[in-house]
């Protein structure tokens, strides 16, 4: 019997890294196409953007200004203003919402008196995710 030639034989290692390699490949192939199909991979548009908010209340005019302080532009059809009864668009000239800009929410009637919560909440265009971006409680 010759041991020496049986372990200097390299022909068969070849086919089977090729085999390792179609198998990975089919493998990950399945994963991605399986992903879609069960419709996981329409979420992943889905997040929050990342944007910060300011609130600043006028006493005397009863105005409640919130400010896009910095982050990502918004488009405004996906932000609402909201205190859990009434809710406030947002309404900008170009449709996005930038750092810079301002939403005034005239409270003439209904003054703040004190512990009052405001939210800015974000929906994703499926309707399907919402988050709220930023909060704010009126201390009097």
């Amino acid at each position: 019997m010759q041991i020496k030639r049986i372990f200097t034989e390299s022909r068969a290692v070849s086919p089977v890294i090729g085999v390792i390699l179609m198998v990975a490949i089919t493998v990950i192939l399945a994963a991605v196409i399986g992903t879609f199909v069960l419709g996981l991979g329409d979420q992943v548009g889905d997040t929050a953007p990342q944007a910060s908010f300011s609130f600043s209340y006028d006493t005397s005019t009863d105005d409640l200004t919130v400010t896009h302080e910095s982050g990502a532009a918004i488009d405004e059809a996906r932000i609402v203003v909201t205190d859990g009864t009434t809710d406030t668009s947002w309404d900008e000239a170009d449709d996005k919402i930038q750092a810079g800009d301002d939403l005034v929410i005239d409270l003439t009637g209904s003054p703040l008196t004190g512990g009052e919560t405001y939210r800015i909440v974000w929906t994703s265009e499926s309707g399907s995710n919402s988050a709220t971006l930023q909060k704010w409680t009126y201390n009097a």
